[in-house]
């Protein structure tokens, strides 16, 4: 088991959005997160990335205890959440892909090779240099997503990737699912597309009135 949380809980004023007993998440798998809108699913993701805090008890990563405030720093360097609207800099598609490699301290000369693999998985070579405000939503999402697997993160996860794409780019997206496995990953897909849903070996969470049901 990668990471086991005893009791995690978001409050939002004096509503409890969720109150989860025994979360927990396999190494190297795939899970898909559902619920009506509102029902929490981008705040836990959130919430898991360290991006919005939350109420956690009986933390375990890969097999260690953790304590959850403050953030630690062994799950800031393994989880990468992508937004749903994902912001890229003013700068190239390149140097968007590399900033969190920078930002942990790689020198740019070293990161490149890291960098021109990960195009390459994205299949957004062809975009090394263009400016980011001209690329289409899907490439948007293939270069959000090549800038989270750079990373190499333990756990990704991602809020709703296919939401806001055509046919062609959705399907595009979708393809690259299987690679993140492959690389031993685990994926936690915040969604409502059904082909998401029915993939292979997915495991299916539903968030319901503040509890988490196994499908």
């Amino acid at each position: 088991m990668m990471l086991r949380i005893d009791r995690l809980r978001k409050v939002l004023g004096a509503r409890v959005l969720f109150d989860l007993e025994a979360f927990a998440l396999d190494a190297g798998r795939a899970y898909v997160l559902t619920g009506i809108n509102g029902a929490g699913k981008s705040t836990l993701l959130r919430v898991l990335a360290g991006l919005e805090p939350g109420e956690a008890s009986g933390v375990t990563w890969q097999g260690q205890p953790l304590a959850f405030s403050p953030y630690p720093q062994a799950l800031r360097a393994a989880i990468v959440y992508v937004h749903q609207h994902p912001v890229l800099f003013s700068t190239s598609v390149a140097d968007n892909i590399g900033y969190g490699l920078r930002a942990r301290g790689v020198a740019r000369a070293q990161a490149a090779p890291a960098v021109a693999q990960a195009m390459a998985w994205a299949g957004v070579e062809h975009l090394r240099g263009s400016d980011p405000a001209r690329l289409s939503g899907g490439e948007v999402q293939r270069v959000a997503l090549a800038r989270a697997w750079v990373l190499r993160p333990a756990l990704l996860l991602l809020d709703e990737p296919t939401a806001n794409l055509d046919g062609p780019a959705r399907e595009q997206l979708i393809a690259l699912i299987p690679a993140l496995l492959a690389a031993g990953s685990t994926v936690v897909m915040a969604c409502h597309d059904r082909d998401l849903i029915g993939m292979p070996g997915v495991q299916r969470l539903k968030l319901r009135d503040g509890k988490l049901e196994t499908k």
